[in-house]
């Protein structure tokens, strides 16, 4: 029986970013994450053996934040994103146009519906294939290339991007 500790510890850093932007608050997502790995590691032999680790583990992490906002609907408020500097992945003060950018996509990627946005995340900034978002969020491949091309249009209308072209 092969272990999936070493393949795991590999994976954190793309788990926590998308528990990160599942949530918009990093000791949420570390929350996340520290529980997604401990019911891997749990249930180690009843690994979906059609679904790549990685895959399996974003939808368990997925399915986590889901089971979380179930429970925290009658709770109190969450921390805006907005107000955490330690989040954004580019410096602000050596690049401030790209910050403003990073903001202004991030923004657009929040008005998405929740089933564009989810897809957007996978396979846009954890850059899952499409066929292994499809599997990870239980849809027919033709259902995520629908859904990410009206995601990607909605951004681009957005922020006002043309033929490739920021306007």
């Amino acid at each position: 029986m092969t272990t999936i500790g070493p393949t795991l510890i590999q994976l954190l850093p793309r788990l926590r970013r998308y528990a990160v932007a599942l949530c918009r608050v990093g000791d949420v997502a570390d929350d996340l994450v520290q529980t997604a790995c401990e019911r891997a590691l749990a249930g180690a032999a009843g690994i979906r053996a059609e679904l790549p680790l990685d895959v399996w583990m974003f939808r368990i992490v997925r399915n986590l934040w889901y089971d979380r906002l179930r429970r925290l609907r009658t709770r109190g408020e969450e921390i805006d994103i907005t107000t955490r500097d330690d989040l954004v992945a580019v410096d602000g003060e050596r690049d401030p146009e790209r910050r403003l950018l990073l903001r202004r996509v991030m923004e657009a990627i929040d008005r998405l519906p929740e089933d564009q946005r989810e897809l957007i995340l996978l396979v846009c900034v954890e850059d899952v294939s499409y066929r292994d978002a499809a599997a990870a969020l239980d849809l027919p491949i033709g259902t995520v290339m629908s859904r990410l091309a009206r995601g990607r249009k909605r951004i681009a209308d957005e922020l006002g991007i043309e033929s490739g072209r920021l306007l």
